[in-house]
């Protein structure tokens, strides 16, 4: 049996076969037996399999192939507006609009997404994760009529794969793991544990490329540079005090 949770790929690439609803509520329903938080399940997932609204949708997913290749997509989201609902009919306080239960909806989300990943490569499909929901987080809202209370957290492709690219290199357990208190890193730990990521020839290529000295100046200054981060962070900032917290919470 293939073990593919140690030999999972990200599939960016699919086939035009589509998913039967049966396949696709089994892949759902993997996603609501996730753990959370007092059971409150404060998610909600949008599916756009429609080809027209994918096409759409690219567009705020940086116009993405896997977006109209794939056979559906999948918007994982944040959500306390259901159980606020419930809590108003029922006469309760409402009282998740906060900073914690954005922290505790986003995880519980992100738990269900991951959950959803792994039933769906369990059948066979591939999967992509597209984390531009985080740069294009209100165009994203206002395009899937989200109301407040609902952040769009994970945007999953998922389809019949039409590729088997090679495993993309991860560090050793060593750099990620800490027995019983966390261990700070010298620099020759870090030198050794990036070595075999900053010696990969597709990352070299890279680096020419970009024409850089190395793979962290790449990252830091072309792929996630300060100006992007702090632009699309005042702009986060501003979606989720206007679109999920209480007046009184604000950031």
């Amino acid at each position: 049996m293939k073990d593919f949770l140690q030999e999972r790929k990200t599939i960016r690439k699919y086939k035009k076969e589509h998913i039967s609803q049966e396949t696709l509520d089994y892949i759902l329903k993997a996603g609501i037996r996730a753990s959370n938080c007092g059971n409150m399940q404060l998610y909600s997932f949008i599916i756009t399999k429609d080809e027209d609204k994918k096409k759409a949708y690219a567009p705020l997913h940086f116009n993405q192939p896997m977006v109209t290749q794939a056979d559906v997509v999948v918007t994982v989201c944040a959500d306390v507006n259901r159980f606020n609902h419930w809590c108003e009919i029922n006469g309760a306080d409402k009282s998740l609009n906060n900073f914690l239960f954005l922290n505790i909806a986003t995880i519980d989300a992100t738990i269900a997404a991951q959950a959803i990943t792994t039933a769906a490569e369990s059948k066979g499909l591939g999967v992509c994760w597209l984390g531009t929901v985080n740069y294009m987080a209100d165009e994203i809202s206002k395009f899937l009529n989200l109301p407040n209370g609902v952040v769009p957290v994970a945007c999953l492709t998922i389809g019949v794969p039409d590729e088997n690219p090679e495993l993309t290199e991860r560090l050793p357990l060593s750099a990620i793991v800490h027995n019983e208190e966390y261990k700070d890193y010298d620099d020759k730990a870090i030198k050794e544990m990036y070595k075999q990521i900053e010696e990969n020839p597709t990352n070299i290529q890279y680096v020419k490329e970009n024409n850089k000295e190395n793979l962290a100046q790449v990252f830091s200054e072309i792929r996630y540079g300060r100006k992007g981060n702090e632009e699309f962070s005042k702009n986060y900032k501003e979606f989720i005090n206007q679109n999920f917290l209480d007046k009184n919470c604000q950031l």
